[in-house]
């Protein structure tokens, strides 16, 4: 064969492989609303960044006939790219090949695009659209799925993972995603569940559709195993380049830092009527918190899980960092089972990946009740404590109203290692709200007053005499557990110089294999 007649062959093995499963697949998945595992990374990447690895790899399988049917990729496209000229390694998972079931080759491409980006330090963007294990391979296709969730472990908290689900992710596929640091599923054709309806069906009897049982928003609300919901696949890549703005390529690097053409020390006077004068009013604390950061940019987490708590990525004065507040407009922003697992994981993301943490408070304490003491609401809680007490990347608080309890403990507290702890002048600190504490301190006393005028006044002598002494800033701040009592205008303007103030902090926790987090 001439050097001419090889490049063509060579040019006309891509354009084939290219073509995945052929233009009638092709044409199916767009019918479907879909993109193409390569339209996606188009999208995804910055323009001509992408380079391919492995695009000639086939299965070796012979079992059921499938030597008959062999398709370049082998129904995943792998290779590396850049988001705003910045290295990624991603594989898109092509469901026009064999529905994109996972073989045993499949896995291999995975598995070596996952181990460069550990060599050099770059994050992984898995786009996932298959139809789970490839059943004609048996246990070299389970054993392909396992060799994948190793590298996720290892990778876990050494570079940043993302998921995103463009159609199904079912049985084994499911816990790569899950051992990744965000999901993103899209309305249109995503779902995730370990057993499908049909097993569902036979093992308890239930109806259930896909939607229902693993849709993008059961998980998104229910669960909480999807951190994005999109309205279609374009939009959600686009948010994976918006979320990799605030992330840094490594656990040895910092965010890339943004220009900022926002005033430090711009003040917002509304922050300093925002607290309602009843102190059971609340408030939207997102209005606080697009008052504060650079340009009112806020990309929130887990938006429709737990709301009681709000997390999620902005920028102060150009640098990233993660935000986590309490929501009075939900649930009064008490604490529950929910809020503080979505509150662990995003603190500890933050601090595995060295991005400051700035936590507003406003906590009346933990939600009461069977329903959450049976499900653990100790434990549960203690995972956001331990989060907050292990993290060594700087952390500002400001506590804006209520923090009573062990909630205020939790919440990023001054003997957790808060560096900086502000409040504002509204501020609550006290081991309970007035009535509460009122009612335990003279409960006897109360008893032997009929009059109901009577107790009524005593009652309300009681809270104001403890309001006035405990449920303010200045008996904290008089013990050094508040650094300072801030104008709540002037609150942006303090957090940017507390985080530059913190810039160079160094804190690192005893030598140990791993901690033992209360799981």
């Amino acid at each position: 064969m001439t050097f001419e007649k090889q490049i063509k062959q060579l040019l006309d093995k891509r354009v084939e492989a290219k073509l995945g499963g052929g233009q009638k697949r092709i044409d199916s998945q767009h019918a479907k609303g879909k993109l193409t595992a390569r339209e996606r990374l188009e999208i995804l990447l910055d323009e001509g960044s992408f380079e391919e690895f492995d695009m000639f790899v086939t299965h070796r399988c012979t079992d059921f006939g499938m030597q008959d049917s062999v398709y370049m990729t082998d129904g995943v496209v792998t290779g590396y790219g850049t988001i705003d000229g910045r290295l990624v390694y991603v594989f898109s998972q092509d469901f026009t090949i064999f529905g994109g079931s996972l073989s045993e080759y499949f896995a291999k491409k995975i598995c070596k695009v996952m181990d460069q980006a550990m060599k050099v330090g770059a994050p992984v963007i898995g786009l996932n659209d298959s139809g789970g294990a490839r059943i004609q391979e048996g246990v070299n296709s389970l054993a392909g799925y396992a060799e994948i969730f190793q590298r996720n472990i290892m990778a876990s908290g050494v570079i940043p993972q993302i998921s995103a689900i463009f159609g199904p992710c079912a049985g084994g596929a499911v816990y790569s995603p899950a051992l990744t640091d965000f999901i993103m599923m899209s309305k249109e054709n995503s779902y995730m569940f370990v057993t499908g309806p049909k097993v569902v069906k036979t093992v308890t009897g239930e109806d259930v559709t896909d939607v229902d049982l693993g849709g993008a928003m059961v998980h998104a609300s229910k669960s909480g195993v999807t951190h994005f919901v999109v309205e279609n696949e374009t939009e959600g890549l686009l948010m994976i380049r918006k979320l990799m703005a605030y992330l840094p390529s490594n656990n040895m690097e910092d965010a890339p830092l943004a220009p900022c053409n926002d005033p430090i020390n711009r003040m917002d006077d509304y922050l300093n009527t925002i607290i309602p004068e009843n102190p059971n009013k609340p408030y939207d604390v997102k209005d606080v918190i697009n008052g504060i950061v650079d340009n009112g940019e806020f990309l929130e987490v887990h938006e429709h899980f737990a709301k009681n708590l709000v997390v999620g990525f902005a920028r102060f004065n150009g640098a990233s960092v993660g935000i986590v507040a309490n929501q009075p407009n939900c649930m009064a922003g008490v604490l529950d089972i929910n809020a503080s697992r979505k509150g662990a994981r995003f603190v500890r993301f933050c601090d595995a990946f060295n991005i400051p943490i700035v936590t507003l408070v406003d906590v009346p304490g933990f939600l009461p009740g069977t329903a959450q003491e049976y499900n653990g609401i100790i434990i549960h809680g203690a995972k956001f404590l331990y989060a907050y007490g292990e993290a060594t990347v700087p952390k500002v608080t400001v506590t804006l109203r209520k923090s009573y309890g062990g909630a205020h403990d939790v919440m990023s507290c001054k003997q957790l290692r808060g560096d900086i702890n502000y409040a504002w002048p509204s501020a609550e600190i006290a081991v309970m709200g007035a009535s509460g504490a009122v009612a335990i301190l003279y409960g006897s006393e109360l008893k032997k007053i009929e009059d109901p005028e009577a107790k009524a006044k005593f009652i309300a002598e009681k809270e104001k005499e403890y309001t006035e002494k405990f449920a303010n800033p200045y008996d904290a701040a008089k013990y050094g557990y508040i650094d300072d009592i801030i104008e709540p205008r002037n609150t942006r303007f303090r957090v940017i110089r507390a985080l530059q103030q913190l810039s160079t902090k160094k804190l690192s926790n005893p030598a140990k294999k791993h901690d033992n987090i209360p799981l």
